[in-house]
């Protein structure tokens, strides 16, 4: 599976989605080291997060319904809007019930689910935008998608265990402050070196297997060069702070490049060097769902046992919805690497 095309459209593509998160990522490292990022007041740490909710983090999965048919190549039909309607429907209130009734258990799911779907992001950059990819098998692929999902997950666990219990313990609290004190084990010791080492060492062997695969092609050197650049960057960024930056101009950049490139319009308007106007468009047709999304976020704010008071309080309803509005979006997301032949 390739970007259909000039080898041109795949370079300016490359360079879009994955140039900014390199850059963002990489000056975010230098503050870091050059600045105690902890002296920085909470409230400005969310300020990434915050500015997410409308610049691509959650826009990126309001085109959803227009993904496969264009991947397709085909118009969209009734039944199809109706019947992604009906998918985000059941899975979104589904999953917000279980918030409501089991937060502790949702917020894992929440991770293991960000986990798959942060890693299937990643994976498809690495496959679609390279003349020759050194992902060449199913195994490589899932295996590269473990390690990138994971490491956004488990790498802050590691460098700031307090960090990543205050978080966890604050979206639980919305619900049921009594079940967050239950996610103390998430910061033990043994948890947080079990899944460190176990994923260090995954990305050891997975790197490994990639170079002994196929040498040293130009996507091995850019999935090392991203892995290495993403453990420093979740070891030494706090976690409110790196998902903030990462979710939108990391994960997300790269999901929105990938629906201008296989909606028509985009595709044409990028391969003559106007990316302002594929932009233009993906906004377009994702302002309706981002503003409902924004109405399901105050809903969820008001509607919240323990209403949000504060800013990571405000944060921590965002999660939530996000959390929600992934399940759906995961589903979507994976008929499209099957339509595109990822996997």
């Amino acid at each position: 599976m390739r970007i259909s095309g000039a080898t041109g459209l795949r370079r300016k593509l490359a360079r879009t989605s994955l140039h900014p998160g390199w850059a963002v990522l990489a000056l975010a490292v230098a503050v870091a080291v050059a600045v105690d990022v902890e002296r920085v007041p909470v409230a400005l740490r969310y300020v990434p997060l915050a500015a997410s909710v409308l610049v691509l983090g959650l826009p990126h999965g309001a085109v959803d319904h227009l993904a496969l048919p264009r991947a397709k190549e085909t118009p969209p039909t009734a039944r199809w809007l109706v019947g992604v309607g009906v998918l985000y429907l059941v899975l979104a209130a589904g999953y917000a019930a279980a918030w409501v009734v089991a937060p502790a258990p949702a917020f894992l799911a929440f991770l293991c689910l960000t986990w798959l779907h942060w890693g299937q992001g990643d994976v498809y950059p690495l496959v679609a935008l390279f003349p020759v990819t050194h992902l060449d098998d199913r195994l490589g692929r899932a295996l590269t998608a473990a390690v990138r999902g994971g490491i956004p997950m488990v790498v802050p666990l590691v460098g700031f265990p307090d960090r990543y219990h205050a978080v966890a313990t604050r979206v639980v609290g919305l619900f049921d402050p009594a079940a967050a004190a239950s996610l103390g084990w998430l910061i033990a010791p043994a948890t947080r070196w079990t899944f460190g080492l176990g994923l260090a060492a995954l990305t050891l062997v997975v790197l490994g297997r990639g170079l002994v695969g196929t040498g040293p092609t130009r996507s091995f050197r850019v999935d090392v060069a991203e892995t290495g650049l993403l453990w420093v960057y979740f070891l030494a960024v706090p976690p409110v702070l790196a998902i903030g930056l990462y979710f939108p101009l990391w994960h997300s950049l790269r999901h929105v490049c990938r629906l201008v490139a296989i909606d028509p319009d985009g595709r044409r308007a990028l391969a003559g060097g106007d990316l302002r106007a594929g932009i233009r468009r993906f906004a377009r047709d994702a302002a309706p769902l981002t503003a409902v999304s924004v109405i399901a976020l105050a809903g969820l704010a008001l509607a919240a046992p323990h209403a949000p008071a504060s800013v990571p309080d405000l944060g921590a309803a965002y999660l939530v919805l996000l959390a929600v509005l992934t399940l759906p979006h995961v589903v979507v997301v994976t008929l499209l690497d099957r339509t595109q032949g990822v996997w």
